[in-house]
């Protein structure tokens, strides 16, 4: 739809010769149903199984499109008001239609380029609530919505594990979307993710892709990589007689398949009563939930912040309202992580910077 205003709207009025409107159109189209080309590339519309430059391209030209679209429909409705206040027709010359077009060209690029970038560190304390002082101070790196894929290989894996190795953490997590594509299409791409280090470990939940393909041939392979996968499940990180919970639970979309549901009364059972609960969650929408069941801390991603300044207005209300960064939930912490990458159907970032997050625990006082 959005490409069809533009033809409509933008290409059309514009004083060009017949022969370059329709080589126009049909660029415009193809572009327009890259996610058709991602289906017939690989079965899955998540998974565009083509050269890297060429999804690239078709992000570039599909974030152009849905851009001009915007501006167009921005353009029309000043052109409207214009018309109203002089009570007569207004001409929009070409020069404002490729004024547009322009504009929505250079921030697509800029979009794509700021999602596909390897993201710095961002640095997060947060207060915990009964945390012993054997914890304070205690750093963990977030990585989350990796979308390790043909947009995301092997070589940009290796850097982000370069630097979460780098950031001298405690602990690192991985709150889920791991991948896009089977562990056959995956298997070099995912390789560097065995090479993550941190003196307590590498631990881990699915998030919604995993189970996209073929979630218990995923589940097995990552932890063959050493990563510990935490599906409704907990361990006790000790400082001395200190203990600090951390818990996962399975995806909300894993009933849809046939796997286990969240369940955080299983992923609890039998975790040390008082000590402070770090809960993995790959979906924020169930903060209020855990809050209530007195998790501390809640870590997620999937919302990917938005993407775009704005849009993050309409992915608020199917995520409860929880979109981007730090949320006081009750008397729970909730971080929701932009994502370290984000799918390669439709990667541009404009004003939501991708993050690879160090956390630091604070048994009191503020955060940042």
């Amino acid at each position: 739809m959005p490409c069809l205003l533009v033809l409509a709207r933008w290409l059309w009025p514009l004083a060009l010769t017949p022969g370059v409107k329709v080589a126009v159109a049909v660029a415009l189209l193809v572009a327009s149903q890259f996610h058709l080309w991602s289906r017939l590339s690989s079965g899955s519309v998540f998974d565009p199984e083509m050269p890297r430059g060429v999804v690239i391209l078709f992000n570039w030209a599909f974030g152009a499109i849905l851009l001009l679209a915007a501006f167009q429909i921005a353009l029309d409705l000043a052109t409207l008001a214009t018309m109203a206040v002089r009570r007569g027709a207004v001409t929009v010359p070409d020069g404002a239609r490729f004024a547009i077009a322009g504009i929505a060209a250079l921030l697509a690029a800029l979009g794509v380029w700021n999602a596909v970038r390897v993201p710095p560190v961002r640095d997060v304390e947060i207060a915990v609530p009964g945390l012993s002082p054997r914890f304070d101070g205690y750093r963990l790196i977030q990585l989350t919505d990796l979308h390790i894929s043909r947009l995301f290989p092997a070589a940009w894996a290796r850097a982000v594990v370069a630097r979460a190795n780098a950031a001298d953490a405690d602990l690192i997590v991985v709150t889920g979307d791991f991948i896009d594509g089977s562990v056959a299409m995956r298997r070099a791409d995912v390789a560097p993710l065995r090479d993550l280090r941190a003196p307590d470990g590498v631990f881990a939940i699915p998030g919604n892709h995993e189970y996209f393909f073929d979630y218990a041939a995923w589940m097995r392979h990552l932890s063959g990589l050493g990563i510990r996968m935490l599906p409704n499940a907990h361990v006790v990180l000790e400082r001395g007689d200190a203990r600090l919970v951390l818990a996962g639970v399975t995806d909300l979309s894993a009933p849809g398949v046939g796997q286990a549901g969240p369940d955080l009364d299983a992923a609890l059972s039998g975790a040390p009563a008082g000590a402070p609960v770090l809960l993995l969650d790959h979906q924020p929408r169930k903060a209020r939930r855990a809050a209530a069941r007195g998790v501390a801390v809640q870590l997620s991603g999937h919302t990917h912040g938005g993407m775009i300044r704005g849009l993050d207005r309409l992915v608020a209300p199917a995520n409860d309202g929880f979109v981007s960064g730090r949320y006081a939930v009750g008397g729970m912490t909730l971080y929701v992580n932009n994502g370290t990458a984000l799918w390669p159907g439709f990667a541009l970032r404009l004003g939501v910077p991708s993050e690879l997050t160090r956390i630091t625990l604070r048994a009191k006082g503020g955060g940042s």
